[in-house]
């Protein structure tokens, strides 16, 4: 039996799927529209940062070797003598600078002052204020999208929108697939529209089920992955990647601590590779700490700790101790930001995004053109939830919980989307309900 004989023998998924996917589209869908619109921007940040931040970044390829990572450290805090040395960040482009980030009186929580100095002259390109790694136009844009510079409420849209954006995907996968009527729809039907011969309303239909249908993966992927980077998310398995742990260590008698070059040659030689960011120890007792900070594929997330005194490797990680829910965090986070498989990632979040947007506008347009100018509420689909029966209500009452408890965003609108669905359904019954006839007078006889 096909999943579609399947589902035709369960007659209320079909008016449930259109219940919620009609009403949870018309109310989050503003929500959808600024969350892409935001996001688009933030996808294009890698090439608006080559273009604000070419004279940073980019260093002039001279003749002889790359100067000890040392002497860049020296040349960045002599014009900072009140700054502390936080890390050192060498990209593996001989082309680039070397970012030396410092801790300096003033700034916010979480900022650095980064120097960015010619690894081959010790010349200083320029300075920026960092967070996390991530240059100020990325700071911005980021922000932007993930909160409109609102704070924690202005995080609650993006919230709202990639909590969602599952579930009206699967609502309209349901009502694309299980087709009312005997005769199934054909894999040329799903997924190439008719503009010819139906009427305009059907014309739309297609066109938005086919557009929906080739989509599907692609935002299914953005909004699981949006919704991991929720701060409002709340996983049950710990995202977060494995940390380094060493003992404290015991500085020998009259040792010298070695140079941060040749902790990162240490780190080449144990087979770490691309960008390396050099953590210096806080304390005497603590390792040179220098971890791979390579964006996209192929994977590389490799740390090791360094013996500050003789060189050697005390602990190391690597991707393959990750777990599970760090890798698929590690990935997701990636793929939403466009930098899992550079370019082509960019181009397919793009292709993605103004799709979104398509489904988006054809969707109200079907509304409208269901009731132009009369009540909006009246083209909505009866509401199905007095048939599901008791068992269904409790397996929809499951999956709702646990939904809650991975999204609490999730849980929480979609008590105030039942909440609207209640007087969606006493508002259209009120106005839809024929006005009662009232009785003619009878003349007075007298």
């Amino acid at each position: 039996m096909s999943t579609t004989q399947r589902f035709r023998r369960m007659p209320v998924l079909r008016p449930l799927a259109r219940r919620v996917h009609f009403l949870a589209g018309v109310l989050v869908s503003p929500f959808l529209v600024v969350a892409c619109l935001t996001g688009l921007l933030y996808v294009v940040s890698p090439q608006i940062h080559e273009g604000l931040y070419a004279h940073q970044l980019d260093a002039e390829r001279a003749a002889w070797p790359i100067r000890p990572l040392d002497e860049q450290v020296a040349a960045a805090l002599a014009g900072h003598p009140e700054a502390r040395l936080d890390s050192v960040v060498r990209p593996a482009d001989g082309d680039r600078t070397t970012w030396v980030n410092l801790a300096t009186p003033g700034l916010g929580e979480g900022e650095l002052r980064t120097v960015f100095v010619d690894p081959y002259t010790n010349y200083i390109c320029g300075e920026l204020t960092t967070i996390g790694g991530r240059l100020p136009a990325n700071v911005w844009l980021r922000e932007f999208h993930a909160d409109l510079h609102l704070g924690p409420v202005g995080a609650l849209y993006t919230a709202v929108a990639t909590s969602w954006l599952p579930v009206i995907l699967v609502g309209g996968l349901v009502l694309w697939l299980v087709k009312q009527g005997r005769r199934p729809r054909t894999p040329k039907t799903l997924l190439t529209p008719n503009l010819r011969k139906l009427a305009p309303a059907a014309r739309w239909r297609s066109a938005h089920g086919a557009l929906g249908l080739w989509l599907v993966v692609g935002l299914l992927a953005i909004g699981v992955s949006g919704g991991l980077m929720s701060r409002y998310a709340a996983p049950l398995v710990d995202p977060n990647p494995p940390r380094l742990v060493t003992t404290p260590l015991s500085p020998p008698p009259g040792a010298t601590p070695i140079s941060l070059s040749r902790a990162l040659d240490a780190a080449r030689a144990a087979g770490l590779e691309g960008t390396l960011e050099v953590h210096p120890p806080a304390a005497d007792t603590q390792p040179i700490r220098v971890a791979e900070r390579t964006e996209g594929m192929p994977v590389h997330r490799g740390s090791i700790a360094v013996d500050p005194y003789t060189g050697d490797t005390l602990a190391r990680i690597g991707w393959e101790d990750y777990s599970p829910a760090a890798k698929v965090a590690w990935v997701a986070r990636q793929f939403h930001t466009g930098q899992l498989f550079g370019l082509a990632n960019q181009i397919l979040l793009g292709v993605l995004v103004v799709g979104l947007l398509a489904l988006v506008l054809s969707g109200y347009r079907m509304w409208w053109r269901r009731s132009p100018y009369g009540n909006p509420l009246t083209g909505a689909p009866p509401t199905v939830w007095r048939g599901l029966g008791l068992p269904r209500l409790a397996l929809v009452a499951s999956v709702t919980l646990l939904l809650g408890l991975t999204a609490p965003v999730l849980g929480v609108s979609l008590v105030a989307f039942l909440v609207v669905d209640a007087v969606f359904r006493r508002v259209a019954a009120r106005r839809t309900a024929p006005r009662a006839e009232t009785p003619e007078r009878q003349p007075v006889h007298r």
